[in-house]
């Protein structure tokens, strides 16, 4: 896989293996810190949100997401989830590829089941509150996945392909899936618009980026651009480049034998004070102190 690859809008980071194609993840956040930026990938994802409350984005759709309630993200739809609240938040991230549940063989079950949610014809509902019965059982399920994840316990795999199996019975017999087949031209190209500027920052963010140059991918003018790109992100590009940036300085940081001047020319930073500072606005810490801590987390 390329460099260009690797960095792009599109995360590439390994959901599990061939063998068991899923990866879940637990996050813990304070109030201030962005719970994730605008990103997609070709797996499926459930969001389950354990305390505190967030603001979630799906596409361009925007709708709060409190304790105990879950999203479901399409392969594909871009996600980002914004602070809400003075609490912060904590939450469970389960990312599995669709083909994990695909037949052997093209049977019932493929045709009736999985295939749809495949083809996007026949899918989760996207925001699974407490409000009725159905919603109930499918996040017990969610909540019963996240248990057998973080136990391992033998032929816990099983376990959750059966949960994700029900899942689907469940909304299919309920009638409650959804059709997210766009038909919607207008909506599709302006997501589009916005996967390239966003694959072009995060191809290019080790070097200096002009709003000209952004622009110039649509294209439209800097200030019309600039609109354009806090309406489909509630970031500006600044402040899109710079959480990425910092994002891929905290990977950096992990490894002690790295200067911290290094890390910043690397990210794209040529003047340490700047970087610095923008670290310490993003992460609530200088990069050194930022470093200790994971040494000492790593120690304890």
């Amino acid at each position: 896989m390329d460099q260009a690859t690797r960095r792009s809008l599109k995360e590439s980071r390994n959901h599990g293996d061939e063998r068991l194609p899923f990866g879940n993840y637990w996050l813990n956040l304070r109030p201030e810190e962005q719970v994730f930026d605008c990103h997609w990938h070709d797996e499926a994802e459930f969001f389950y949100c354990i305390e505190g409350e967030t603001l979630f984005q799906v596409d361009t759709d925007y709708f709060p997401v409190h304790a105990g309630e879950a999203v479901f993200i399409d392969g594909g739809d871009i996600h980002a989830a914004h602070p809400l609240g003075n609490e912060g938040c904590s939450f469970f991230s389960f990312v599995f590829d669709s083909n994990f549940l695909s037949s052997a063989h093209y049977d019932a079950v493929q045709e009736n089941l999985v295939l749809p949610l495949q083809e996007r014809k026949s899918t989760f509902p996207r925001h699974i509150k407490r409000e009725h019965d159905y919603e109930l059982s499918l996040l017990d399920h969610i909540a019963t996945i996240m248990t057998n994840c973080q136990e391992e316990f033998p032929g816990f795999e099983g376990a959750v392909k059966g949960h994700l199996y029900l899942m689907l019975s469940e909304i299919t017999r309920q009638q409650i899936s959804c059709n997210r087949i766009s038909n919607n031209r207008i909506q599709s190209s302006k997501i589009e618009r916005l996967k390239t500027v966003i694959l072009y920052i995060q191809q290019n963010y080790e070097h200096p980026i002009r709003l000209s140059e952004l622009a110039d991918l649509i294209p439209m003018s800097e200030g019309q651009f600039c609109r354009f790109f806090k309406s489909m992100t509630r970031q500006t590009p600044i402040d899109y480049i710079n959480a990425y940036r910092i994002r891929q300085a905290v990977e950096l940081l992990r490894q002690p034998d790295k200067k911290i001047s290094d890390i910043a020319l690397e990210v794209g930073y040529d003047n340490i004070s700047y970087f610095i500072r923008v670290f310490r606005k993003t992460m609530n810490s200088s990069p050194s102190e930022f470093r200790k801590n994971l040494l000492e987390q790593v120690h304890i």
